[in-house]
């Protein structure tokens, strides 16, 4: 048993993912953890989508250790440094330009609540409004405002204060498959007796991931995008965790063909594992007065360097996007193989890309169970949704093969262990379908 005394004696009870990973790390590589006895662990937890292109990324650290090694600036407010401007340069070329999108950038610090407590205060000002529309399910971030559109009661509860000025919506299928929640959402603003004070904004996730993988469609969000135009409000999309590449594409509401008013960018957007958030904003609604929204920690030159890289390497063409599909599809027929071995259990699969759920009743604490058994086994993985009955998958993006069937096995056999726990036996078919 590995030495964790000064971690119970000293750190606040608040800490989290120790009690679920109770072993001291010492090295990482890729999509390997290494604790200090030397037993690894495939990693399907990538920091809650900060590691997106695996540990310690060979590109990335070579980069970063020239740039010190010449003694560039590390800390630089919001002063002019070559790094920003390079990366602000990489941005516009790798990003903007071939999309033919026109965005001015507003860097925040350090961390995602920080782009949409940014994101928020911009749009209030800009529309002159206080409400904002958020999502069942929905998670933010945990600072006041970010807090104040974040839905779960557990987060919501540690505020200790009234969180107000927001209008909690149904997302995509929260009411089932047959209810038209955009449908629901224009009825109450259309009628003036509603209740509902006139919105600056909507801020939304495409796939909600620490709301239990639940994903919206590409015609509501179509749909939610003319709502917006047509009742004059803002447009937020929050891609902190589902964007970096997460779903297959740069930005996880392209395929949907929309054009969001602000993008909110943090985890992943370093690539590295430093902390940076970022705000893109229609240059039009860029109507901050200098120094009106500020911060220590927004100038991170090794972010900008190691984030710029990350764009050069990966994103300069579409082999990469097809990479994370392939490997989207090799675990999602995992993943429904493994649903369809166990019929009547009420397991099923959610996600886009290289975030994927397995989706455990809500009444249970099967997908805790699964990803303790997981852990023992030499898996790294959370769970997320209302009731932690969502088993999460999310790799690094690059992620080799077979490390990634690896992670799966162990995925499987933890299933399966947990399950014949509770009486539940495979079926006979198990694990017929294309995978192997």
């Amino acid at each position: 048993m590995m030495d964790l005394k000064i971690f119970d004696r000293m750190e606040s009870e608040v800490r989290g993912y120790v009690r679920s990973f109770p072993v001291v790390f010492s090295q990482a590589r890729g999509s390997v953890l290494i604790d200090e006895s030397g037993k690894e662990y495939i990693d399907f937890f990538s920091g809650a989508g900060t590691l997106n292109y695996g540990h310690n990324n060979p590109i990335l650290k070579e980069k970063l250790i020239d740039y010190l090694n010449t003694d560039g600036l590390v800390h630089g407010l919001d002063m002019a440094t070559g790094a920003k401007r390079y990366f602000m340069e990489t941005v516009e070329r790798v990003l903007l330009k071939p999309r033919s999108w026109n965005y001015k950038l507003q860097f925040t610090g350090p961390t995602g609540t920080n782009a949409v407590e940014a994101a928020l205060k911009l749009a209030r000002q800009v529309k002159g409004r206080p409400n904002v529309i958020s999502f069942t399910h929905g998670f933010h971030g945990v600072s006041g405002g970010s807090l104040a559109v974040t839905a779960n009661a557990k987060f919501r509860e540690a505020a200790g204060v009234a969180l107000g000025n927001t209008t909690f919506m149904p997302y995509d299928g929260y009411l089932g498959p047959d209810v038209n929640t955009i449908a629901y959402l224009e009825r109450m603003l259309d009628d003036p007796s509603s209740g509902m004070d006139r919105p600056a904004a909507v801020i939304v996730e495409t796939v909600q991931g620490e709301g239990g993988v639940n994903v919206a469609t590409r015609r509501w969000l179509k749909d939610l995008e003319r709502l917006c135009h047509q009742y004059d409000m803002l447009l937020i999309i929050d891609d902190i965790q589902v964007g970096c590449g997460r779903t297959g594409s740069f930005f996880s509401f392209e395929s949907a063909g929309i054009r969001p008013d602000i993008i909110t960018l943090s985890k992943s957007l370093s690539g590295f594992g430093l902390p940076m958030s970022l705000v893109l904003m229609k240059p039009e609604l860029d109507i901050w007065k200098p120094g009106a929204h500020s911060g220590t920690f927004r100038g991170n030159n090794l972010a900008f360097v190691t984030a710029a890289q990350a764009l050069d390497s990966y994103w300069t063409n579409s082999a990469f996007s097809d990479e994370i599909r392939r490997k989207e599809e090799l675990v999602r027929d995992w993943l429904e193989n493994l649903v369809h071995s166990y019929p009547g259990v009420g397991l099923s699969v959610r996600g886009r890309g290289l975030i994927q759920g397995l989706a455990t009743p809500a009444d249970s604490d099967v997908a805790n169970q699964i990803a303790h058994k997981a852990f023992e086994h030499g898996l790294v993985i959370e769970t997320s949704g209302a009731n932690d009955e969502v088993l999460k998958v999310l790799p690094a993006l690059t992620i080799s093969d077979e490390q990634l069937k690896k992670g799966l096995e162990i995925i499987e056999r933890s299933t399966g262990e947990v399950l014949a726990a509770k009486g539940a036996s495979a079926h006979v078919l198990k694990f017929g379908g294309k995978r192997r």
